[in-house]
């Protein structure tokens, strides 16, 4: 697997910020063992608080893992105790902040040793996402919320689990400024097309037309694309349906990610509150941009490393793209540095920005 020192992105192994870890209906009292960032975790609903608990998963004891047990009669009678977790072994329980805080057959101090590490998440939009940071500071910027899942005209969003792709999540962020790849990947004819970085977010606008998402003789499609920070992405569509697509990718390991899809749409027959026709109509569409999300994907899957790609005019802005993203695998102190020549708005050479009346 390609790694981040490979790609010249900076200090850290993997960057920092907020990455989905999960849906939220698929987490429960039941531990699961999940791995990001190169580390076992333990993930569980707490029976207390109805919290999402994510803990280092390895007891300090002798190293047990907290959450790939199925077999110990601690396991088999619920490990979960209020928001605690009991460890499969020894039954060492440790709280939601990681300190244990009971040794059934000891009478002595708890040591202080005895803890592991307790992460940051927060639910949104029924998905579960966690702060990352190697320098272990607290989050810069909020995870990024669709307005619109209040809305009752708008079918709740539906998440498509795609599992691991073996490529490095710079490869899966290059899509953002790729101009070039809509045409033969998608079938699309570009009208305008643009990116713009400010800070933590990188925006790509387009417009045109889509071989997958509309018809010929239908209206143009047109996308606003934002990462907001390293890994979500939440795009507002027009066309054939009011919608917004959000993909988010996690490191697993260096060089790989697990992948969710979503997508929600806005009531297909002008319902104010949606109704069952309209969630057909919605799931249908999702298929078709999940269709759309596999051309590429089936590209990441097979492509070998681009470290340093070959680039030539109408190629899209990849070198200031690789500056912003290159901020999330180095210290904050560097970040006002690593921006300064990345911020506003790029073209690409032989395209239009997004005109003033689209806007």
């Amino acid at each position: 697997m390609a790694t981040a020192k490979e790609y010249g992105l900076g200090e850290f192994t993997f960057p920092r910020g907020w990455f989905m870890i999960g849906e939220s209906a698929k987490i429960s009292d039941k531990p699961q063992g999940v791995k990001f960032f190169g580390q076992e975790l333990a993930l569980y609903r707490g029976k207390q608080s109805g919290k999402v608990i994510l803990l280092d998963a390895y007891c300090p004891h002798m190293g047990t893992h907290l959450a790939r047990n199925s077999t110990s009669y601690v396991a088999q009678d619920g490990s979960v105790e209020g928001d605690s977790i009991r460890c499969p072994y020894h039954a060492w329980r440790f709280g939601p902040d990681g300190r244990c805080n009971h040794i059934p057959y000891s009478t002595g101090p708890i040591p202080p040793a005895a803890k592991v590490r307790a992460w940051k998440v927060e639910e949104h939009m029924g998905a579960v996402f966690v702060w990352h940071d190697p320098e272990g500071g607290e989050p810069d910027y909020a995870v990024p919320v669709i307005a619109e899942m209040s809305d009752p005209s708008w079918v709740p969003i539906a998440f498509d689990d795609l599992g691991i792709v073996n490529c490095h999540t710079q490869e899966i962020v290059d899509n953002i400024t790729d101009v070039a790849h809509f045409g033969p990947v998608h079938g699309s004819i570009t009208k305008y097309f643009e990116n713009e970085f400010k800070g933590h977010v990188a925006t790509q606008r387009m417009g045109g037309g889509h071989r997958t998402l509309t018809t010929a003789d239908g209206p143009m499609l047109e996308t606003e694309a934002v990462y907001t920070g390293p890994s979500i992405l939440i795009t507002k569509m027009t066309g054939t349906h009011d919608s917004y697509i959000f993909i988010a990718h996690t490191p697993v390991e260096d060089g790989s990610a697990y992948v969710w899809h979503g997508l929600m749409v806005k009531s297909p027959t002008g319902q104010a509150k949606y109704n069952e026709q309209d969630v057909e109509i919605a799931r249908q569409y999702q298929s078709m941009a999940l269709a759309a999300f596999a051309q590429d994907f089936e590209v990441w899957k097979h492509k070998k490393p681009c470290f340093k790609g070959l680039f030539v005019q109408g190629d899209g802005p990849f070198i200031k793209q690789r500056a912003w993203y290159r901020q999330f695998y180095n210290p904050r102190s560097q970040r006002d540095e690593i921006l300064k020549s990345v911020d506003g708005i790029h073209l690409a050479r032989g395209f239009e920005g997004k005109p003033a009346q689209a806007a």
